[in-house]
């Protein structure tokens, strides 16, 4: 079965980061997991760039995906976030959020 990594990158609204990392880590992930197709949800806050003046956003979640049908399981998503039976939080920049899929091209490199 083809495996993805669907990487999502955001930032919360001015003064709202407690109430956006609550939702994140107490709905948003339990909600995207349980998505067919995505298998694990991790989030992680920007440490550092590497890159000179480049401005990355502050959060980033990276979530599991094993499907035969990608298509459908962002349709899955996509309905799930645009009918209401998904709650998104007003504390999310939505404007500023950065989504996209990646296919996996072979197994990790390791020691």
């Amino acid at each position: 079965m083809p495996k993805y990594k669907l990487v999502v990158m955001t930032r919360p609204v001015d003064g709202r980061e407690q109430e956006y990392n609550d939702w994140y880590r107490e709905v948003h992930l339990p909600d995207l997991v349980a998505i067919d197709g995505i298998k694990s949800a991790q989030r992680f806050r920007l440490s550092r760039a590497v890159v000179p003046n480049a401005e990355p956003l502050p959060y980033l979640a990276i979530y599991d995906v094993e499907t035969d049908d990608i298509d459908k399981t962002l349709e899955d998503l996509q309905s799930c976030a645009t009918s209401g039976r998904m709650f998104i939080s007003p504390a999310l920049s939505i404007e500023e959020a950065f989504g996209a899929v990646y296919e996996e091209l072979g197994p990790p490199v390791t020691r």
